[in-house]
Order: C-alpha cells, then sequence, then structure tokens
C-alpha cells in the first residue's frame, strides 16, 4: 500500500499542475500582445531562482499545459480585439470579418472546434510519430534547407496585388494595384538583413541571451498590432447569441486536411509559424467556391439589383478558422510533443518551437514520457475548450462596451516592462522599436505580417546550407 500511495501521489501532483498550468495560460494570453514564449519564459527564470515552485516531474506537463491552453484561450483577443502575432495568419482576417458582422460567437468557436480536432489528432496520431515520424525526420532532415528555401519561394511570390488598379495615370494605377507586393518584398527583406544583423553581432546583454528573441518579436507584431488600434476607430459591435455554430460534419472533414498539412509543417520546418502555415492551408481551401457571387434581378420592392451569394462562398471562412485553429495546436503544441519521441533514430527527440528552446538547458526527455504529454495534452485541452466557451459566452455580451484604447495603452505599458525586466534593459527596448518600424509597414501597406519572419527563416537556411558564414563575412558583420 505505502508503494502504490507513493506512486499516486506523483500522479495526482503532475494532474494538480496540468490544471494549474491550464487556467494561468488561459488567464494570461487574454491579455493582448502578450505571447505565450514570453509567459514561459519569465515562468523559467523563476523556476531557475526557486526549484521547489514546480517539482522536476512535473516541469513538462505544467509548460505543456500552458502552450495547449494558450492555443485555446489567445482566440479570445485575436477574434474579438483584433490582437495579432506571428500566428495571427490562421484566424485573424476570417475572425474580424465575422466580428464585424456580429458573428464573433462563431468566429471564436469554430476556431476552438478546429483546435479540439487537433488534439484530437494528435492522441489518435501517436502510432505515427511514434513508429512513423522519425524516418520522415531523418530523411528530411539533410534536406531543410532547400526546403526552407521553396517555403520563402512560395511564401514571397504568393503576395498577389491587392489593389483594383484605379487611378488617373498609368503610374497611379501601377501604383495602387502594386504597393502591397512592394511593401510584402521590403518587409522581407529588412527584416531579413535584421536578422542577419542580430545573429551575427551580440546586440543584446549577455545575461539576456535567454530572451534576446523576444524584444524582436515584440517590435514585429506586438506593439504594431498596439499602434494600429491605437489610431483607428475600431470598435466591435454588438455581437450575436446563437446556440448553434453555422458548421456542418463536412466542414471539419475538409478543414481537417489542410489543418494537418499546414500544422505539420510549422510544427516540423525551423521558423516556419502558424502564420505561414495557414497561408499554405488557406491555398488549399480557398479554391472550393466553385459558384461565385452574383448580381440577379431584384427580389423585393425597391432593391434595384440583388446580390446572390452561394453557400459555399461561407464555407471558406468555415474552412479557414477551422483548419486555423488546427494548426495552431500543431505548431505549438505539436513541435513541443515532438520533443518526447526517444527512439534510437530520435535520441533527443525531434522538438522544435520556442518552448523546446526554453527548456532544453534544464530538462531532458526520458523514455515514457510521450505518453504522460499525450495524457496532458487531452486533459488540458478539454479544460481549455470549457473555458474557451464560457469566455467566448461572456466577451460576446460585453466586447461592445469595452474600451479598446484604455485596454491597449495598458498592455503597451506592460509590454516595455516585461522588455526591460527581462529582455535586455534598454538595449531590449531599442531593439523592439527598431523591429517596429519594421512591423509597421504591413499596417500601413496591407502585405502579410508574417513577412517579418524573414528575420529567422533567412539566417536558418543560410546556416543550414552552409553559406551563413559567408554570407556575413560579405556583409562584413565577422
Amino acid at each position: 500500500m505505502l508503494s502504490s500511495y507513493a506512486a499516486a501521489v506523483p500522479d495526482a501532483v503532475t494532474i494538480l499542475y496540468v490544471i494549474l498550468g491550464t487556467f494561468s495560460g488561459a488567464l494570461l494570453c487574454l491579455i493582448p500582445a502578450l505571447h505565450i514564449y514570453n509567459v514561459a519564459g519569465i515562468a523559467m527564470l523563476l523556476w531557475a531562482t526557486a526549484r521547489h515552485l514546480i517539482p522536476y516531474y512535473a516541469l513538462a506537463p505544467f509548460f505543456m499545459s500552458l502552450v495547449v491552453s494558450y492555443s485555446f484561450l489567445n482566440t479570445i483577443p485575436m477574434t474579438f480585439l483584433g490582437a495579432a502575432d506571428e500566428s495571427a495568419g490562421a484566424t485573424l482576417l476570417p475572425s474580424l470579418s465575422l466580428v464585424t458582422k456580429g458573428r464573433g460567437q462563431d468566429a471564436a468557436l469554430l476556431t476552438g472546434l478546429g483546435t479540439m480536432a487537433g488534439v484530437l489528432v494528435l492522441i489518435l496520431l501517436y502510432p505515427f510519430f511514434w513508429y512513423i515520424w522519425p524516418y520522415i525526420a531523418r530523411a528530411t532532415g539533410p534536406h531543410l534547407h532547400w526546403i526552407l528555401g521553396l517555403v520563402i519561394a512560395h511564401y514571397i511570390m504568393s503576395e498577389w496585388p491587392k489593389g483594383a488598379g484605379r487611378g488617373e495615370t498609368p503610374f497611379k494605377r501601377f501604383r495602387e494595384a502594386w504597393r502591397n507586393c512592394f511593401a510584402g518584398i521590403l518587409t522581407f527583406t529588412l527584416a531579413a538583413v535584421f536578422g542577419l544583423i542580430y545573429t551575427a553581432k551580440p546586440i543584446m546583454p549577455v545575461e539576456s541571451s535567454f530572451q534576446n528573441i523576444m524584444p524582436v518579436f515584440i517590435g514585429f507584431f506586438a506593439i504594431p498590432s498596439i499602434i494600429q488600434t491605437l489610431i483607428s476607430d475600431y470598435r466591435p459591435p454588438r455581437q450575436h447569441i446563437s446556440r448553434k455554430i453555422n458548421a456542418g460534419w463536412e466542414d471539419f472533414g475538409f478543414g481537417a486536411v489542410p489543418g494537418f498539412v499546414g500544422g505539420m509543417l510549422a510544427a516540423y520546418l525551423p521558423a516556419v509559424t502558424a502564420g505561414i502555415g495557414a497561408m499554405i492551408a488557406g491555398h488549399v481551401t480557398n479554391h472550393r467556391n466553385i459558384s461565385r457571387a452574383e448580381f440577379r434581378d431584384p427580389q423585393s420592392p425597391g432593391e434595384i439589383k440583388h446580390l446572390h451569394t452561394p453557400e459555399m462562398y461561407y464555407r471558406q471562412e468555415r474552412l479557414f478558422l477551422i483548419s486555423g485553429g488546427m494548426i495552431k495546436i500543431m505548431y505549438y503544441v505539436g513541435a513541443f510533443l515532438m520533443l518526447f519521441i526517444l527512439t534510437d533514430l530520435t535520441p533527443y527527440g525531434t522538438g522544435r518551437g520556442g518552448l523546446t528552446f526554453i527548456l532544453r538547458p534544464v530538462f531532458t526527455a526520458e523514455p515514457g514520457d510521450f505518453p504522460v504529454m499525450l495524457g496532458t495534452i487531452l486533459l488540458s485541452g478539454s479544460l481549455a475548450f470549457l473555458l474557451l466557451i464560457v469566455s467566448t459566452k461572456l466577451m460576446v455580451c460585453i466586447v461592445h462596451r469595452l474600451n479598446l484604447k484604455l485596454i491597449y495603452i495598458s498592455s503597451l505599458i506592460l509590454v516595455f516592462l516585461i522588455i526591460y525586466a527581462v529582455g535586455g534593459g534598454w538595449a531590449g527596448i531599442t531593439v523592439s522599436l527598431a523591429t517596429t518600424c519594421i512591423g509597421m509597414i504591413p499596417v500601413f501597406y496591407g502585405c502579410r505580417r508574417s513577412h517579418c519572419m524573414a528575420v529567422l527563416l533567412v539566417p536558418i537556411a543560410l546556416n543550414m546550407a552552409g553559406y551563413g558564414d559567408a554570407v556575413a563575412r560579405f556583409l562584413r558583420l565577422i
């Protein structure tokens, strides 16, 4: 009895920390512009100074539950408040469109259902990840540099002109049609150059190297979103409350395939985020509009023309939200889960992503951890989905009354305090302001924000190809 009781105590403590991590992540991710990796980094610093706060055997489940909760609950600020991060491409455009129509509940819950579907996929594909994935990782490992090159080329080429080509002169029409393309190329180039400089020159203090990338991403994604909200007159309208979700079972079938493919790409390929994975998944789903919207004869008195919008048009929104939710869980959670795949082919796991980078210095995965992580994902995901339902109902009722400017001013102050405290002091703030200048280009010119991910994509691809030092010497960085 004593031995069985002693074995049950760590299990009970682990479950307690999973629940604690889930509620902590749910609470903190509701703060606009605060990324879960920033929270995880701060939590790791606190644990390093006071290791009695979390037992070592509960460390990985606690951080896993943090990320699982974030994957679900960050849907709330991204949907209703427009708080964008590097994964915002997964749900941002369709969700904001639905919020402006008063259908924010549909947007949030469809994304959450997609995320829950991703949790089930991670659980059900246990044999694939354990027995097949190591061989895929071993076969593709030597070729990641040119695979990243293909992703970069596809990503840049997919930034099509968004303008209507209107203007009094040919030059004005050309400028209107192509300005977002040029803005995307400029953003990508500036972010890539900044990444080459940042990785070659030690800008941040040595004691802050643990969180040296935090000011970069806050400047690229968080601060521009805050500034955009502060200078705009955006105010969410009153939202409709419904007992049903406008989706069918076939939508989840159509959305699951691109969600899984895009999520696996984001989880495995270095520096490929959920936003880029969502773009790839979006190219799969956006061709399902077989019949187009068209003007038809009037159907009511006083109506000049009747715009007929087929149901397939709305299916695109649903598929994109569902696949975007699945991509988020595959990207944040799947990348970390692969750390615990320990076989003869993967003695150190194949995990990637920010959380893997944070935990590797102090934590080593062991055989038998993979099933524990699957249980953690299932428990935390179930709790987080219930919290998402409650939070969505609350936001639907109060979002039109919120003072967004006050919320974002408070978030901006909090962000700078975090950077100063754990992100390098004034040097970190300077870095974040420099990257903010680049991150504002997509805000004003309508190109993709994920172009800023060139700050990691280009240096990593060059280093994997063996040309990193040569390029750095050519630019006289070393």
